[in-house]
């Protein structure tokens, strides 16, 4: 997982930085203005799909077919129908420009995009991480070689454009990685009594990703609904590079989901011992992505262009959020992996609820600076919840039986 997520930061990277010069400050402000819209509500296309294939099948407990028809429901019967709904409220909620290419967004993230996230999930259930790497690694490798096609034969380009050509994109990775599980598992089997009886665990499951969605985009939504498309790139220029640098963290965290789900089986106090130690690692982890983002980021005017410059103190304001995120997703996985996920839902609805409210105080006041602000302190409030719960699960577990 670590190789494969090292190849996708060298792709994302790439793709980030060539995007940005591509379109320009406004621009990109524009496009992540819809983009922060879109992934508010996309955990909910695949209900949780991907996870519950993990917990049933990989697991040994259920049908592959019927699970893997069950994604396959979520993605385009969900995906669809919230697609619709975003396209509706987006003229409401957005400035004119993000919103007139939320539609060609939406289908592209809430469709498509999900249902090869979900595909990298059903790898990941049966610990084939390598192809679960080659899946991840679609999406960035298709749109950086679209970037670069644009970037040869229009030298600039405008938000709609790209919104155009990344729905493309996304379409051809999906249609990559059904042929890839297809051929190694078999064909799907639709299963509706299924997709009735595990809605309201994927819904729990899909809650709990939209909590986090809510607390990393909304800040970006809010700036694009108060029309500071400039501010949004320069703080999403800056946020995207922080993701890049915490993808050591989330390789980490991926390799170790199913193996929290396979030792809740022997007791939650393993699975406690193994979040301490993996916790840990991420911590330091972390902490070098930090080190080398403050001390990097005078580097980003000259890469994606001098309209970026403001993004040098937004990535250093930010830097420490690779601690604070190795801290909650790990111990987050190790609450998801005993059963006990309504916990992490909690935590992390309180988080967003928190992260809302501070950015609609902070941000008509402060700008990008008061989105940076509220960003931290979620993050460091989340992970500080989340390491209490982790640490308390051998008594809440006994507490459920």
């Amino acid at each position: 997982m670590l190789v494969g997520q090292g190849i996708n930061l060298i792709l994302q990277a790439g793709y980030f930085l060539l995007l940005a010069r591509l379109l320009g400050v406004i621009q990109y402000g524009i496009f992540v203005g819809a983009l922060a819209f879109v992934t508010l509500v996309t955990p909910f296309s695949a209900l949780g799909s991907g996870l519950l294939f993990m917990r049933y099948v990989g697991s040994g407990a259920g049908a592959f077919r019927e699970y893997w028809g069950n994604i396959l429901l979520s993605a385009f019967g969900v995906g669809l129908a919230l697609t619709v709904l975003l396209r509706l409220l987006a003229p409401h909620l957005l400035n004119p420009a993000s919103a007139s290419i939320t539609l060609m967004v939406a289908i592209g993230e809430c469709i498509f995009r999900q249902l090869v996230i979900s595909i990298g999930q059903v790898f990941q259930a049966y610990e084939q991480l390598r192809m679960t790497a080659i899946i991840g690694l679609l999406i960035s490798l298709f749109r950086l070689l679209s970037i670069v096609i644009m970037a040869v034969v229009l030298h600039h380009a405008t938000a709609w454009q790209w919104a155009a050509l990344s729905l493309a994109v996304s379409i051809l990775a999906a249609v990559v990685a059904t042929t890839l599980i297809t051929a190694r598992f078999g064909l799907p089997r639709l299963s509706l009594s299924l997709f009735a009886s595990r809605l309201g665990e994927g819904l729990n499951f899909s809650f709990a990703s939209s909590t986090q969605s809510i607390y990393n985009d909304v800040d970006k939504t809010m700036l694009s609904h108060y029309g500071m498309n400039m501010a949004n790139g320069i703080y999403t220029m800056a946020y995207r590079i922080v993701d890049v640098a915490t993808i050591p963290i989330s390789s980490l965290d991926s390799a170790a989901l199913p193996r929290f789900f396979r030792q809740s089986r022997d007791g939650s106090s393993s699975v406690v011992r193994l979040s301490v130690q993996l916790a840990g690692r991420a911590a330091l982890l972390g902490i070098i992505s930090a080190i080398c983002l403050f001390a990097a980021a005078p580097l980003i005017p000259h890469i994606v262009g001098p309209g970026f410059e403001d993004s040098v103190r937004a990535v250093r304001w930010l830097c420490l959020i690779p601690v604070f995120r190795g801290m909650h997703q790990i111990t987050g996985s190790a609450i998801t992996g005993v059963g006990l996920q309504r916990f992490r839902t909690v935590a992390q609805f309180s988080a967003s609820a928190f992260n809302f409210g501070l950015n609609l105080w902070l941000i008509p006041r402060y700008n990008w600076e008061g989105a940076a602000w509220a960003s931290l302190a979620t993050d460091g409030a989340l992970g500080v919840t989340n390491s209490l719960i982790a640490w308390r699960l051998p008594a809440l577990v006994a507490r459920e039986k």
